[in-house]
């Protein structure tokens, strides 16, 4: 049968990671106390392409509201500088050679807002990436029933893809109704 063409698991497996990738990058954004993974999801241009922090430094929580950045070639120093600088995480970085301090600052009334300001774009860029995942399985089932599969099965199955998007959405929404609380939290 053409329904062996369309694999519902692999488009759940594809919406999964996009939440997944999305709770990687609100637990980037820490309210009040220093955490490493604040600087996990930024990207350094390196070597004429884009590269992870983690790939380019080592980030360490020296205190409660100080990281230290190790970047591991001096000549990288400045481009690291410049991918915290540009976040929006509201970070101004100390370079001392080839390590930099950065002092996490008091959330104020003002940072909170911008935060959740964050917050709602990484939710918006992974509802699209849902939406994506969505089309695609729809091509892919429009190409199996042009392949021979029945038009209910076509019709059951485009409802099941539905169906885990909305559910995909709301566990998205979940996810940053409980970090705009947490940010909110004074």
């Amino acid at each position: 049968m053409a329904a062996q063409n369309f694999d519902f698991e692999d488009v759940k497996r594809r919406m999964g990671q996009a939440v997944q990738v999305f709770k990687d990058e609100l637990s980037g954004l820490r309210t009040g106390r220093a955490s490493a993974s604040l600087l996990e999801p930024l990207t350094v241009e390196a070597y004429g392409q884009r590269m992870p922090m983690n790939q380019v430094a080592t980030v360490s929580v020296t205190e409660a509201r100080m990281l230290s950045v190790q970047v591991w070639d001096r000549s990288m120093v400045s481009a690291v500088d410049k991918a915290i600088r540009e976040s929006n995480l509201g970070l101004n970085p100390i370079v001392e050679g080839a390590t930099m301090r950065i002092p996490i600052p008091e959330l104020n009334a003002e940072r909170r807002k911008e935060l959740i300001k964050v917050a709602n774009k990484y939710a918006e860029q992974a509802r699209v990436a849902v939406r994506h995942v969505r089309r695609d399985g729809l091509d892919m089932l429009k190409k199996a029933a042009k392949d021979g599969m029945g038009e209910d099965e076509e019709a059951k199955l485009a409802e099941r893809v539905q169906k885990s998007t909305d559910e995909t959405i709301v566990e998205i929404d979940k996810a940053l109704a409980l970090k705009e609380q947490d940010i909110a939290k004074v």
